[in-house]
């Protein structure tokens, strides 16, 4: 039986592994998790599984939209990694972060704030934090291999790109795939904030989604029971330990400290619960589904 071991390892990032399956990919959920850019020595029990399983989800729900990379979530999956990875195509990546707002909050708040705009684009005056935008906009952002991404506005995104034609597709696509998204999680009692995606181009120079997608390492998910605009959210992400990191007296400068066992607990029960509200099954069913 083929082990994690005995694959070549193409790349490690904050939470996932890359190892080549030759014309295929593995794409490994650690349960790692970072603040700050700094990634914490604890882990977060069954994130991997989460991030992998939403995945999954909304590939299945999206493909009448826009293809994707996924090619298996059991075969050819090393017993280790079940329910935590995923076999999928090679792309050649797009150099930006395709990022969709349909609220004003995060970064795209920060930017208002101080311009009235986001990634260039004139929002109505008087805007309140966590407001509904008029429609959903599309705010693209570079790609850091170290440090923060950086908002950037649809001609440099295009340059970046090296074809405009390309990126008024992807803006499209990423709009579309938000609208619908956030349709569907709406009616689960869940608002999705933003979102971001990350897409790549096959062998034919097909547009083909990557990565993760639409889940809450990638978005921004608050239970709609108690929103209200007018301040930040509770969400359905790593929020919990960012807030704790953030008054834990840590100076944000690597390394992480160890996370206590009790925001670690709180913070699978908002993974779980994530996945459970959106997807409208248990957890369990993911871990069974995927049993090696």
């Amino acid at each position: 039986m083929t082990t994690l071991a005995d694959l070549p390892l193409l790349a490690s990032g904050k939470v996932r592994e890359l190892y080549d399956l030759g014309d295929r990919l593995l794409m490994v959920a650690s349960d790692r998790i970072s603040t700050y850019d700094a990634v914490h020595p604890t882990p977060i029990p069954d994130k991997g599984k989460v991030l992998t399983g939403l995945s999954v989800f909304w590939f299945e729900r999206t493909e009448g939209i826009v293809a994707n990379h996924l090619i298996s979530a059991t075969d050819g999956v090393p017993d280790e990694a079940r329910g935590r990875a995923l076999v999928v195509r090679k792309l050649k990546m797009l150099p930006v972060e395709c990022v969709v707002r349909g609220y004003i909050t995060g970064s795209g708040w920060k930017d208002y704030q101080a311009t009235g705009a986001v990634a260039g684009i004139a929002l109505p005056a008087g805007l309140r934090e966590s407001q509904q935008l008029p429609e959903p906009i599309f705010t693209p952002s570079t790609k850091a291999d170290v440090g923060h991404d950086e908002t950037i506005d649809f001609a440099r995104a295009a340059e970046l790109a090296g074809d405009a034609a390309l990126m008024e597709r992807v803006r499209a696509v990423s709009i579309e795939l938000y609208s619908f998204a956030a349709e569907h999680a709406r009616e689960r009692g869940v608002i999705l904030a933003d979102t971001k995606f990350e897409f790549g181009l096959d062998d034919d120079g097909e547009l083909v989604i990557g990565d993760e997608v639409l889940t809450p390492d990638s978005s921004r998910y608050w239970p709609a029971d108690g929103f209200e605009i007018g301040h930040g959210q509770p969400s359905f992400d790593k929020q919990y330990v960012r807030d704790w990191a953030a008054g834990s007296g840590w100076d944000k400068l690597p390394p992480a400290p160890a996370i206590p066992d009790d925001v670690v607990a709180g913070t699978r029960a908002r993974y779980v619960e994530a996945y459970e509200r959106i997807t409208g099954e248990p957890f369990q069913a993911w871990l069974d589904r995927t049993a090696a």
